[in-house]
């Protein structure tokens, strides 16, 4: 055999064992995709959502529905926090151990905190309570966490738990959970988010935000009962305010049956813009989104138009992070209420305060400035 024979099946024999290699590498992949979403799929994450006792140098929130300080019918915002800092117990074991059921120390990172306190900045009057699905504790001491204690010092803010079992009992969407739905989800934490924020809105009224949001204005003097639209085709359940009688009520109601009726765990928007989607279709009685921005033909319900709250859509997140997107990004939110950041996809996009500014950057050092300080090096 020849050299230059030989120096070719060498060749074939290394491209076919780099296409086996990578095949391998492919297939490793794959099944770590499948382990994860097993995991959510068939581990039973209720033991997240479940009280037990403090330990002595801990103290358990106050229950929403049970404490001194109530949220004021159809006038307050609610932010809602449903992870579980047990997960990673959970791979280890079905339930949890008694040591990490006391691990629940509150706590929030630095832009959940900023929307939070911009909530708080521009609505003075508003009560705005921050809702625990997994119980949460704070030391009696000081909490040593200055992201906590920078919206703390707002006396608008208030932490609460909830128990889904008795927060939801005697509502419309009880069976959800009653039957095991919920944490039958392939993304239980998502929709257990979209169950509590239509629940909060039927038992209370008031306005609903989600905690990747930064509020640029007031919206104290909004008349009740709006949503959003995202795009042409669809609502979103990020921004939502029903008054907490009357028509408002109503529409809350109509949202829990909804829900009940339609829940699918196995997709992801179904049971949140899916359900206000769906629900103000019926009260406009149109598909169409831009006829639904007429609030005679939807009853006095309004949906703002995309640039309130959408103004800059989750295809282009990024923007928010880039420096040369500054002015521009600024100028498409000129007339918006609020700057959805999109944290399904910038969670991992880290800011440098000291860099050179960005829209997202701007926005915190205006609109939550003791958080921005409070986050350090990055926000």
């Amino acid at each position: 055999m020849s050299f230059f024979r030989l120096q070719k099946l060498l060749g074939k024999f290394t491209l076919v064992n780099f296409h086996l290699r990578l095949m391998f590498l492919m297939l490793l992949l794959l099944c770590m995709i499948g382990v994860i979403f097993n995991f959510y799929r068939r581990t039973d994450l209720s033991p997240c959502f479940m009280d037990s006792p403090a330990l002595d140098n801990r103290t358990k929130l106050d229950d929403v529905l049970f404490a001194r300080i109530l949220p004021d019918a159809g006038k307050s915002i609610f932010f809602h926090e449903t992870s579980c800092p047990h997960i990673s117990s959970l791979l280890k074991a079905d339930v949890l151990s008694e040591e990490s059921r006391h691990i629940n120390v509150v706590k929030l990172n630095a832009r959940q905190a900023c929307a939070i306190e911009s909530a708080a900045v521009h609505n003075p009057s508003s009560k705005v309570f921050v809702l625990f699905a997994s119980p949460r504790y704070r030391s009696l001491n000081n909490s040593n966490d200055p992201i906590v204690d920078a919206i703390l010092s707002y006396d608008n803010v208030h932490l609460r738990n909830l128990n889904l079992w008795t927060y939801s009992a005697g509502t419309p969407a009880y069976d959800l959970l009653k039957d095991g739905s919920l944490f039958k989800s392939s993304y239980v934490l998502s929709h257990i988010s979209d169950f509590l924020r239509y629940l909060t809105l039927w038992r209370w009224g008031g306005t609903y935000l989600d905690m990747d949001i930064v509020m640029l204005r007031s919206m104290e003097d909004v008349p009740p009962n709006y949503t959003g639209a995202e795009s042409d085709s669809h609502l979103a359940a990020g921004v939502m305010n029903f008054a907490h009688d009357g028509f408002g009520h109503e529409i809350a109601e109509e949202c829990l049956l909804d829900l009940q009726r339609n829940f699918d765990g196995s997709n992801w928007g179904n049971n949140g813009p899916g359900v206000i989607t769906r629900v103000i279709k019926r009260v406009c009685q149109t598909t169409n989104i831009r006829v639904m921005q007429d609030t005679k033909r939807c009853m006095g319900f309004k949906v703002f138009p995309i640039e309130a709250f959408y103004a800059i859509p989750w295809m282009e997140w990024s923007h928010f992070f880039e420096a040369e997107m500054l002015d521009k990004t600024m100028a498409r939110m000129k007339n918006s209420f609020v700057a959805h950041v999109w944290n399904k996809h910038s969670i991992k996009r880290q800011i440098q305060t000291d860099a050179k500014p960005c829209a997202y950057s701007v926005l915190a050092k205006k609109h939550c400035p003791r958080v921005y300080k409070a986050a350090g090096e990055y926000f």
